[in-house]
């Protein structure tokens, strides 16, 4: 959304910017609208919210990567078995699509194939997708508490991500640009009485640099004092040692591993994958999965 009146300078209103970001966001607002009102490409929004009621819910936004859902399906199941997962696929590729579609059926998970995203950058097209979530399957669902992942998290430990939901109202990955500070979209938890009566929008605040989730910085987060938050602990290495971590970081989230799919050089993707492969083999194992 623009800043407020008072953050723009002279040079801003020369550049028109307090018009150009007021008619950007009008326009992101209208087809985030347009969107969300759309039905599922498969699946039944309304019988994944049914089996979400009163549960606590993890949301997997899975995107052209079966293998990944498949091992995190294991994990989850095997590291975090109260959750009820749910995937939620926003690929581009339909025979990814139908393959990721398998995986879910194969362990039982609820799978929604989301309408086919009007954005192809990553970050905007994973902030509208969350938004469909929210209001087509969360709201109606009203569960206890809900989460959001990225598909190339892993649990490699028993870990209960909503345990901090009974002292504070949401938990994650904090990310910050200050002065503002946002939950990272692929790693965080809310308790749903919390928030379900706020305007949320986990879509992006570029005009004051607040990635994917970070727009809900005015109404939600804001309001918090972030001193007295409790954070997931979360650390950058290389994917192996003598890596650049530039060039192909991983990222710990307490016992997360966060593969990083789409950041630093491509070309070394295929051998991270087979690192992240080796490290999440003996989790597999335990959990009665193969890599």
């Amino acid at each position: 959304m623009p800043m407020s009146i008072a953050d723009y300078t002279l040079a801003d209103w020369k550049r028109l910017r307090p018009v150009t970001q007021t008619f950007k966001t009008w326009r992101y607002q209208l087809i985030d609208r347009l969107y969300r009102a759309r039905p599922a490409r498969a699946g039944d929004a309304a019988a994944v919210a049914r089996a979400i009621a009163g549960r606590d819910a993890l949301a997997t936004i899975a995107f052209n990567d079966a293998e990944a859902i498949g091992w995190q399906a294991a994990l989850i199941r095997h590291y975090v078995p109260r959750a009820r997962h749910i995937v939620i696929d926003n690929s581009s590729d339909d025979g990814a699509a139908a393959e990721i579609a398998a995986v879910a059926a194969h362990f039982g998970l609820p799978y929604l194939r989301l309408p086919k995203n009007p954005w192809r950058a990553f970050s905007r097209s994973h902030g509208i997708a969350l938004n469909w979530v929210w209001h087509n399957v969360l709201q109606p669902g009203a569960p206890r508490a809900f989460g959001f992942l990225d598909d190339d998290l892993f649990p490699t430990a028993p870990d209960d991500p909503f345990a901090p939901l009974l002292s504070q109202d949401f938990f994650g990955v904090v990310r910050t640009v200050p002065p503002r500070w946002f939950l990272w979209a692929g790693y965080c938890t809310f308790r749903y009485d919390a928030v379900k009566n706020k305007p949320l929008d986990f879509g992006q605040d570029w005009f004051v640099g607040l990635d994917t989730g970070g727009a809900n910085w005015n109404v939600l987060y804001r309001h918090v004092d972030r001193g007295a938050l409790r954070e997931a602990p979360t650390s950058f290495v290389p994917y192996k040692p003598g890596a650049v971590l530039a060039e192909a970081p991983m990222q710990w989230c307490g016992p997360w591993l966060h593969e990083i799919g789409t950041m630093g050089n491509l070309a070394l993707a295929a051998d991270k994958r087979r690192v992240v492969a080796d490290i999440l083999a003996p989790h597999l194992a335990a959990a009665g999965a193969t890599k």
